[in-house]
């Protein structure tokens, strides 16, 4: 829990990543080890490193999962809801101990402390909630042991600790939901321990028996299996697991096929769904299909009304059954987590009045919470869907960003796009509202004179100031879908902002720069756009480049290869990265755009 909170991202479809074998505390390993050299013992460190990689891992698929909630309309928010409650736990855990003077020093035991805690108090949502009592069951066991650190007995009793708090949580347990995956997770790891397995097997256990009760979660719920998809808060306890492998083992998974992975890597995950057409979209509206652990939104009409969270304190474990019973008997959906001070509680009513008033009978509710669930689906129907049109330097970028749903419009240097083929993309989109994101600063003006001109033929466009290749896949990643146009405007400019860039590219004449004077041959490092260096060698360019956009933070690395680009440079350019940065997560992109050998982004 030693960084600030990343944004929201949604790497599903916008890049692919080769990433070097590398573990949680820097212990490198090489490419043809799978489980072994794998460390005997799970650290705070390494604890640090998991809440940081699970947090990433949700960012990346946030919005995939979120199309795995089914419903008559596309309105599913599980993967949202999950990356929020990390997202909100980590930050929590950094204020207290920044405030403390332990931040990247405390203990295993007041990492979990902390932990359990914040996450708790940033539940969002049905599974959000049943997740934390997964972390929560995690955190009790190695607070109970005092451990300093976890072998893979301490880690099997973990994981089941984890599974159990929540099936104890939900109020009406059904199968074929994130209590199964987790379950399965847990009963593997404990096989794999007694038998002899070290904690990479441990681990490797946990996530192939996930990966498998997640894929046979349509068989157990009739409205997966109709909308062609698995379960989505299942899926995020995969990831969870999966982020555990590659911490102790230096890979996502066995076969290193998990978030980060070389081959189709961020793109979609295949196996979440059962059919082509898989996901909300893919349901008519008289299929009402939804994640029963999940659904913020009424399946039908006759669905509860409203969603009511809020924390309770003041309360005595008596009251809180009472109160329990009460909640059950007004609705659904029901989760009242956390003791002996504190408790969250999540509830879908008719009426949401009653639901406050219990809790006012049994403690003092606090931040309260109350979500019209009719009108929250109406409202996103309303929203319709956003067009975007992305500028694309390369064969390469131009693929990842079709696939995330953008109509692109090819611009290298010397064909920059006009403003022209800019409009005639935002009426390709067929949408009524288009957002543009231009790419570099020479396109940026027709794309503000195309949105101009889009305006006057019916379109509601809007530029993203995205300047560089590398912006233009941070703003992307956070599209969402589901929200207003001018909400992805604020959080896709946010994004692209976030983003350092630079990139490494060869002189072909003599020229006077701010890094002096160079001549043909010469390599040139760019820093957030300007020439900050001169050099003989690409590879040793990119590395400086590196540190001076590292040298203000960063979580991640994405390199984006150009088509003259020296065979071996991004692998080169990452091992020796690593070397100095091993907490670092890198992304290569085969970009094949001209002129820039490298292009580079860090967040």
């Amino acid at each position: 829990m030693a960084a600030p909170s990343r944004r929201t991202r949604n790497r599903a479809s916008v890049a692919e990543s080769h990433p070097p074998v590398q573990n949680g505390s820097g212990r490198r390993r090489g490419p043809a080890d799978t489980l072994t050299g794998v460390p005997a013992e799970f650290t705070a460190a390494d604890a640090r490193h998991w809440a940081l990689l699970t947090r990433a891992a949700l960012a990346a698929r946030r919005t995939e999962i979120d199309d795995l909630n089914v419903f008559p309309v596309p309105d599913g928010d599980t993967g949202t809801n999950l990356y929020l409650t990390f997202d909100g736990a980590i930050d929590d855990v950094v204020a207290a101990h920044e405030a403390a003077g332990v931040l990247g020093e405390a203990t295993l035991v007041q990492e979990c402390r902390s932990l359990r805690r914040a996450i708790l108090l940033s539940a969002r949502g049905n599974s959000g909630v049943i997740a934390s009592q997964i972390v929560g069951g995690l955190c009790d066991e190695v607070i109970e042991n005092d451990a300093e650190a976890v072998d893979a007995v301490l880690l099997a009793a973990c994981l089941e600790r984890g599974a159990a708090a929540a099936r104890a949580a939900v109020a009406h347990p059904q199968e074929g939901t994130i209590l199964t995956v987790a379950d399965a997770g847990a009963a593997a790891a404990r096989v794999a321990v007694d038998r002899g397995g070290d904690l990479g097997e441990a681990c490797s256990a946990a996530v192939e028996a996930a990966r498998e009760a997640l894929a046979r979660t349509p068989e157990q719920l009739p409205a997966l299996a109709r909308a062609g998809v698995v379960d989505a808060g299942g899926a995020g306890c995969v990831l969870m697991l999966e982020s555990l492998h590659r911490v102790v083992t230096g890979s996502w998974t066995g076969t290193d096929e998990g978030l980060l992975s070389a081959g189709p890597a961020l793109r979609r995950r295949e196996e979440w769904r059962t059919s082509t057409a898989g996901g909300r979209d893919a349901l008519p509206a008289t299929d009402p299909g939804s994640d029963p652990l999940d659904d913020d939104s009424p399946t039908s009409p006759e669905g509860p009304a409203f969603e009511v969270m809020y924390l309770l304190t003041g309360s005595t474990a008596q009251a809180v059954a009472t109160l329990t019973g009460v909640l059950d008997g007004l609705g659904d959906s029901l989760l009242v987590v956390g003791g002996p001070d504190l408790w969250n509680v999540h509830v879908h009513v008719d009426d949401a009045g009653a639901a406050v008033e219990a809790g006012i009978a049994a403690g003092r509710p606090e931040r309260i919470r109350i979500t019209h669930l009719h009108s929250q689906v109406a409202a996103r129907v309303a929203h319709g869907a956003v067009g975007v049109v992305a500028c694309a330097p390369g064969p390469g970028v131009a693929g990842l960003l079709r696939e995330a749903g953008a109509v692109v419009v090819e611009s290298v240097p010397g064909r920059r796009a006009s403003a022209r083929h800019l409009l005639e993309a935002a009426h390709a989109t067929r949408a009524t509202e288009v957002l543009i994101l231009p790419g570099d600063p020479d396109t940026t003006m027709a794309a503000e004179a195309a949105a101009e001109a889009a305006g006057d033929e019916g379109i509601d466009a809007h530029v993203v100031p995205a300047r560089t290749t590398v912006q233009v896949l941070a703003a992307l990643a956070v599209l969402d879908p589901t929200r207003s146009l001018h909400a992805n405007v604020v959080s896709m400019t946010s994004a692209a902002g976030a983003t350092r860039h630079g990139a490494v590219t060869v002189a072909t004449k003599e020229a006077l720069t701010w890094a002096g004077v160079c001549h043909p041959g010469d390599v040139l490092g760019v820093v957030d756009g300007d020439v900050a260096l001169l050099g003989d060698d690409v590879a040793d360019t990119a590395q400086e480049v590196l540190r001076r956009l590292l040298s203000a933070g960063g979580e991640l690395v994405t390199l984006v290869v150009g088509a003259d680009a020296e065979t071996g440079l991004a692998e080169r350019t990452s091992a020796a990265l690593l070397r100095e940065r091993p907490d670092l997560e890198v992304i290569v992109v085969d970009g094949g755009q001209p002129v820039y050998p490298l292009l580079i982004g860090v967040e």
